[in-house]
Order: structure tokens, then sequence, then C-alpha cells
């Protein structure tokens, strides 16, 4: 019977100091997919610029995409972001990202060129100056700082 407590005790001191580890590591890894993804739509952007600019489509600002998606307010759970339904326009992604916006690691559009990046629970929010081409997180946290690099 003693060896079984020890057992217990083992476990549950095992157990205590594996969790909060494994916590981080998701965080990390929704922090990781953001990265990746903000990089993936800058260079969707530059990309479409230089598509523009070979085709000598001009357009209100220049050569830059006037939107990252057709979608013009709000999201909905389910909606393209960064991509277009008819394949032509606005592609800035070749695969779009759906709108979660209410899941850890999903975006969601608030506004004309206005989208948010869920992490721990909080939106951090990107804009898209179509003007410069220019996409940011604009909120100043910590975790902005992290995905902008």
């Amino acid at each position: 019977m003693m060896e079984l407590v020890f057992v217990i005790v083992i476990l549950g001191i095992l157990a205590s100091v594996a969790i909060p580890k494994l916590a981080v590591t998701r965080d990390d890894a929704i922090i990781a997919k953001g990265k990746s993804q903000v990089a993936a739509i800058r260079s969707g952007i530059a990309m479409q610029r230089s598509k523009n600019m070979l085709e000598n489509r001009i357009q209100a600002n220049g050569f830059f995409p006037t939107n990252l998606d057709l979608i013009a307010a709000a999201s909905n759970d389910g909606d393209r972001l960064f991509n277009s339904s008819d394949g032509n326009t606005s592609n800035i992604l070749e695969y779009p990202i759906f709108s979660e916006a209410t899941k850890n690691g999903g975006w969601g559009k608030t506004g004309a060129n206005a989208y948010t990046f869920r992490v721990m629970g909080v939106n951090h929010t990107f804009t898209y100056n179509n003007a410069t081409g220019i996409f940011n997180c604009t909120d100043g946290s910590s975790i902005c700082t992290q995905l902008m690099q």
C-alpha cells in the first residue's frame, strides 16, 4: 500500500511540473502561427503589387492592392480573409484564412482594412495602409511586437 501512495505522490509532482510548461508551449505555438501568417500576408501584398506593376494596373493608390479581401465590413465566422472568392482580384493569399475571431489563433475583420488576431483570449489589432502597402499590428502590446518580428 505504501508503494502505491509513493507512486501517486511522484505522479502528482511530475504533473505539477509538466502542465504549466504545456500551457506556455501552446501560446508560443499560436504566436508562431500568427507570425508565419503575418509574413505570408505581407509577402502576398508585395506579390500583388508586383503583379499590378507588371500588368500596368494602377489602383487609386498606386500599385498596392486597395483591399486585402472583398469583405467590406466586419467578418462573420467562416468568411474568407485575405482572398477573394472569384480567384482574380485581391488574392493576397492563394489559400484563404477563414475568419474565426472568437478562437485563439483566429483572425477576424473589424472594418475596412482592419483585422484582429486572437492570442491568449485578447484580440490584437492589425491595419493595412493601402497607400503604403504596410500591414502592421497597431495596439503596441508585447504580443503585438512578437507577431511583427
